[in-house]
């Protein structure tokens, strides 16, 4: 899988669809719950009108234009994965998850989370995301990956 590519993509997807983004630095972290080939993680920010499930709805169609087959398997290697990690103040524990427990239980979530909005507090923790990273980090390294998004935020869609 061109991992490169396929963030690229997404990133340039997004800035076409909800504008101007905030970008964390990208981070690369060994697969999880599988044997597989290590993945990217990064995080975007951004104003949307769209309800959680146009939202949702939305994210599964980039995934679906670079690749990834609905329905796979959870713990699998895919082409792309798209979360809703926060949406504004919301809490909502149903099919949507948020804010994703990821955040607290996976450094890759929450150290580009924290890059972006280290100031702003876990919903339903009260706690900054500086805060919460710093408890996680001590336990974890993660690889910052040098690859430069902000051409991709200004470029037109190149997948399909």
């Amino acid at each position: 899988m061109d991992r490169e590519r396929n963030v690229r993509g997404a990133v340039r997807a997004l800035s076409r669809r909800y504008g101007p983004l905030l970008v964390s630095p990208v981070y690369e972290s060994a697969a999880f719950g599988f044997d597989g080939d290590p993945f990217y993680n990064l995080v975007c920010g951004f104003t949307t009108g769209d309800t959680v499930a146009a939202l949702v709805g939305e994210l599964h169609a980039i995934e679906n234009r670079h690749g990834r087959l609905p329905g796979g398997k959870r713990f699998s290697a895919r082409t792309l994965d798209l979360d809703i990690l926060l949406y504004g103040d919301l809490v909502r524990h149903d099919e949507f998850d948020i804010p994703r427990s990821d955040i607290i239980e996976h450094p890759f979530v929450l150290r580009p989370l924290c890059d972006l909005a280290p100031t702003m507090r876990h919903p339903e923790l009260d706690r900054t995301f500086n805060q919460l990273w710093s408890a996680l980090s001590a336990r974890h390294a993660l690889r910052q990956v040098a690859l430069d998004l902000q051409d991709a935020t200004e470029c037109r869609d190149d997948v399909g």
